[in-house]
């Protein structure tokens, strides 16, 4: 039970969310191309400076890093080094990436996880973020392009209801 007043919760925070549509949806395509990034503990950072830079919702920005979280990180950073990978041309097996993909599975700290990538050397750091980079371009744009009528759609509906509300009683 209070875990579905919780979703019901967090839905009406969004359906509230202020601002422009094209904004909103802006800030949320910037906090999915972060969340993409395997990057995990400075997701939400990325997201809401480049929401400064491009103005853009900050909020909605750092509710789009969401994409990445506990259910799927494994996938996300074993697809963004695989990207990347293939991209630089680096041989398919690599030990490395195999202990980092083995802490992620075991549920390590994201921390732990993300200095363990920094440790890895220039070429795995090189892969990761290339991958998620060309991740990030490909989900961002999907995220503007469902999310743009989802907060229109919340803008007119709150227009209709403010209006009936300031309709004279006699027209009720």
């Amino acid at each position: 039970m209070e875990f579905k007043r919780q979703i019901r919760y967090y839905y009406l925070k969004f359906r509230r969310l202020k601002g422009d549509p094209h904004d909103l949806s802006l800030g949320i395509a910037l906090g999915v191309f972060a969340g993409m990034m395997p990057i995990l503990p400075f997701q939400t950072a990325l997201a809401v400076t480049l929401a400064v830079f491009l103005k853009a919702s900050k909020i909605t920005a750092a509710l789009g890093t969401w994409v990445s979280n506990p259910l799927n990180w494994y996938f996300l950073y074993y697809f963004s080094y695989k990207l990347g990978s293939v991209v630089l041309n680096l041989p398919e097996r690599n030990v490395v990436f195999s202990s980092i993909m083995q802490g992620i599975r075991a549920g390590e700290e994201p921390t732990v996880v993300a200095f363990k990538i920094l440790g890895a050397g220039s070429t795995i750091i090189s892969a990761f973020l290339l991958g998620g980079i060309v991740m990030g371009l490909v989900a961002a744009p999907a995220a503007y392009i469902i999310f743009l009528p989802v907060f229109r759609s919340f803008r007119s509906w709150r227009q209709s209801r403010k209006e009936k509300r300031n309709w004279p009683l006699e027209e009720r």
